[in-house]
């Protein structure tokens, strides 16, 4: 079965519709969502009427922190840029968006793969995969070979040997990994909706199960459309130049 795993999408509506576009051409027979479907960009009702429509379709999805802060707000360390982006964000949702997100786990299983937003070895808390370290933690918390999280804007690839040795490495766009079954794997697809890596285009990941074959795949779309709705709706203007800027 082929994956299409999609994290960080943040109310983009324009770098949903062409990695979702991409993800179709691609024969992607099943969908996971990892996350952080709203705030920062300007179409958060759009967004969620997809990861909805998904999950009724049979999609994987699980609870970001950003989603998490919707309601939670005081349990998590947010900037002020943030904050006013949260409560533009509140308004624009109804409550049938905001009771699908309370009801969304933060992690869940698909054979030898694990899923979450953050991290698997301590979800609640949100912490990022930032290197080795964090990675390895995940790794030795999960009883999977292959474990996939979001959080982390940039796409990365970390791998764990059966003597304890890891290693990662920067995914090159459209080229085929094959994961070893002598190792295990995390897997950061990088963001659909604010990439920061200095490229705009969208990333996002497939994953073969049968062969564990994983691609990352960069997909350029409008920004400067995205930007445009971004201060179109009143929101701060950092969080447009970030999608033109892919930073």
């Amino acid at each position: 079965m082929k994956l299409a795993i999609l994290s960080d999408l943040h109310a983009n509506r324009q770098a949903v519709e062409a990695v979702w576009a991409h993800a179709r051409e691609g024969g992607c027979e099943q969908t996971v969502l990892l996350g952080d479907f709203v705030d920062y960009g300007a179409d958060p009702a759009w967004v969620m009427d997809f990861v909805m429509a998904q999950h009724a379709g049979g999609a994987i999805v699980v609870k970001g922190n950003h989603d998490d802060a919707l309601r939670h707000e005081d349990q998590h360390n947010l900037g002020n840029h943030v904050l006013a982006s949260l409560a533009w964000t509140r308004e624009q949702l109804s409550a049938a968006h905001i009771a699908f997100i309370e009801s969304l786990p933060l992690t869940a299983v698909l054979g030898d793969c694990l899923f979450a937003h953050a991290n698997v070895h301590d979800p609640s808390h949100w912490g990022y995969v930032q290197g080795r370290m964090e990675a390895t933690r995940s790794l030795f918390a999960s009883q999977q070979s292959h474990v996939f999280c979001g959080h982390m804007h940039d796409p990365c690839l970390y791998h764990l040997s059966s003597t304890g040795k890891s290693g990662e490495f920067q995914p090159v766009d459209a080229t085929p990994i094959q994961l070893s079954p002598m190792r295990r794997w995390l897997a950061i697809p990088g963001s659909v909706g604010q990439p920061r890596d200095g490229n705009p285009a969208a990333c996002y990941a497939t994953f073969e199960t049968e062969s564990a074959t994983l691609t990352f795949h960069r997909v350029p779309y409008d920004h400067d459309a995205a930007a445009q709705r971004v201060i179109d709706a009143g929101l701060p203007e950092t969080l447009a130049q970030r999608l033109r800027d892919g930073r």
